[in-house]
């Protein structure tokens, strides 16, 4: 019981020093790219690919709102087929830039979910998303690792630990769903 307890608390620290401030800066930015008609990529490894295919499905269809545009959003996690395909014939570091390269286009956002904040396959794709004017938004854990030098945006979890990160990052796309999808029924 003492160790469920230790990770309820954990938990409930971390989501108190979530600066809110840099949560509403990554609404702020897929709003503006939901007005401009630009698209949203999301991308992450292992729990953190299952956060982007989450975070897509619920921009995608958990967003929609009768007699409004919808949102322009794709997980690069979530074609198993292309993946492997630039796995094996590229390299694993580059199976989100390469997918990348077929569909981005300037002013559209990139998403990059890693709890570490060092998987080099996000942080290639980030670095080509910025070099060709994405706008970029970076969710980590563990201080933000390289990928809170990248982005525009970041939302850090402050917490060493996957499992608090992975939840708070999951938590942090429900927050974005119900601020979203409230301003799209009230507007």
């Amino acid at each position: 019981m003492e160790r469920i307890q230790n990770y309820i608390s954990h938990l409930q620290g971390v989501l108190e020093r979530l600066k809110i401030n840099d949560v509403r800066k990554s609404i702020d930015l897929i709003m503006n790219a939901y007005h401009a008609d630009k698209q949203i990529f999301v991308i992450g490894n292992g729990g953190s690919a299952s956060t982007a295919s989450h975070l897509a499905c619920d921009l995608g269809k958990g967003t929609s709102v009768e007699d409004k545009k919808r949102f322009r959003v794709i997980s690069l996690t979530d074609n198993v087929a292309t993946m492997t395909a630039w796995s094996n014939d590229v390299s694993y570091q580059d199976v989100f830039v390469e997918q990348l390269k077929n569909l981005v286009n300037s002013g559209d956002v990139v998403i990059g979910i890693s709890a570490s904040g060092n998987s080099e396959n996000v942080i290639r794709a980030l670095q080509h998303a910025s070099e060709i004017g994405c706008r970029t938004i970076g969710w980590s854990g563990f201080g933000g690792g390289r990928l809170a030098a990248i982005c525009e945006v970041n939302v850090i979890v402050d917490s060493d630990q996957y499992g608090p990160v992975e939840d708070v990052h999951l938590i942090l796309n429900h927050i974005l769903h119900d601020w979203i999808r409230e301003e799209l029924t009230t507007t």
